[in-house]
């Protein structure tokens, strides 16, 4: 059976940050996730996860100024230094949580860089913590996302993904395979997780369109969860998408799921 753990930033937008991981728990959640853990105090998360038994699954590098429209800086030339600093503040939040795993966002191209610098930035990125992660015992991924509700996100496509992974040339670069966006930019996603399953230890998910919980779109998760179940995946799934209503209301669809 599939893992599913709950994206904080997304789910219950009516509670506090802090009030959000008792809500998971007490619906059945046993791990979470959410976009940045920064701003907050990283003792405190952890004694948030320790209180309510929750695994802390993932997190992402920091990624620039998200308020402002910023979606990353790894593949930013002119912002190496502030990328490289990233990636230790990271590291430090990851090893308090217990977090194994992080996700580089490549960011927004800029539109004054030659496509082939972008390129070179995020590989050297993406090498320079994927070097530093490893020697902390965490795993760096990265994800296509994609360009209608992003426009210009850099990494796009599983394809475009891979080969940068090829190129970076680590052993400890992953793929984060979100399948919303990928069923947007290219569909195709049974065989494409099945394809790619050893490079892949992570998982998001949301329907679409609209970005809601599974069931209020076109998306055959019934399918789908059990060819994951099929091919052997044993990663987390985690849930980032925006209910419908409100986020207790919309979570008929996991329950069946977690009795098992």
């Amino acid at each position: 059976m599939p893992r599913f753990c709950a994206n904080l930033t997304m789910l219950w937008n009516e509670l506090d940050f802090m009030e959000r991981f008792g809500a998971a728990a007490r619906a059945g959640f046993k791990g979470v996730e959410y976009l940045f853990p920064y701003d907050h105090d990283k003792n405190r998360l952890a004694a948030e996860l320790k209180k309510h038994g929750l695994a802390q699954v993932l997190h992402n590098l920091p990624a620039g100024d998200w308020a402002k429209g910023e979606r990353g800086i790894g593949c930013h030339p002119s912002r190496i230094g502030e990328f490289q600093d990233g990636v230790g503040k990271a590291i430090e939040y990851a090893t308090a949580l217990g977090c194994k795993q992080l996700n580089c966002l490549a960011g927004i191209a800029p539109a004054e860089v030659a496509p082939e610098k972008t390129r070179e930035t995020l590989v050297s990125n993406l090498r320079f913590s994927a070097g530093k992660l490893k020697a902390a015992g965490i795993k760096l991924l990265t994800e296509p996302v994609n360009t209608r509700d992003i426009p210009g996100f850099y990494l796009n496509t599983s394809k475009q993904a891979l080969d940068i992974i090829k190129d970076v040339g680590s052993d400890n670069l992953f793929l984060q395979y979100d399948i919303y966006h990928m069923q947007i930019m290219e569909g195709d996603l049974a065989r494409t997780i099945e394809e790619n399953l050893r490079l892949i230890p992570h998982m998001q998910l949301a329907d679409n369109p609209g970005r809601n919980e599974p069931g209020t779109g076109e998306i055959n998760f019934g399918f789908l969860f059990q060819h994951i179940d099929r091919i052997g995946y044993r990663g987390w799934i985690g849930c980032e998408y925006k209910p419908l209503a409100s986020t207790d209301a919309g979570l008929g669809w996991i329950k069946p799921y977690f009795r098992q």
